[in-house]
């Protein structure tokens, strides 16, 4: 079975769970109530034939990009998330995208996966988990 394709812009529709998953990361309550009110649109570019992709998350408050070759691990600079490094590694699961970021929290990553046009994201970090639902724009 072929690797689905993630190119597209996507916009969020709904998330859970937010505000205690950027607990679990440290993060200020200030910014965690600006961050749960945030409705961010995903840009991803994937080439299936290479692996590499780029997810741009776009919001009015700060951007996050993050390229990366699938299955190849690096290290990530999460400063404008909450100020870490990581080692990442993203790999595939069947037709799921799985990220496991090794560094200061345990049980820290995500993973990605497609039905129809929904992009769905389920984000962990030390046993919390948030989801966040995308719809692909037209």
């Amino acid at each position: 079975m072929s690797k689905p394709n993630f190119t597209g812009t996507y916009h969020m529709m709904e998330q859970e769970n937010m505000d205690s998953y950027l607990a679990a990361l440290d993060i200020n309550f200030a910014l965690r109530k600006i961050v749960c009110l945030l409705r961010p649109t995903k840009e991803i570019t994937h080439d299936p034939a290479t692996g590499s992709m780029r997810i741009r998350t776009l919001t009015t408050f700060k951007n996050f990009n993050m390229d990366f070759t699938i299955g190849k691990e690096f290290t990530e600079d999460l400063g404008p998330v909450d100020g870490r490094t990581c080692q990442t590694t993203v790999s595939w699961d069947g037709a799921n995208l799985v990220c496991v970021q090794r560094g200061e929290k345990d049980g820290r990553g995500w993973t990605h996966w497609l039905e129809g046009n929904k992009l769905h994201l389920e984000m962990r970090v030390q046993g919390i988990v948030a989801k966040q639902v995308f719809k692909k724009a037209e």
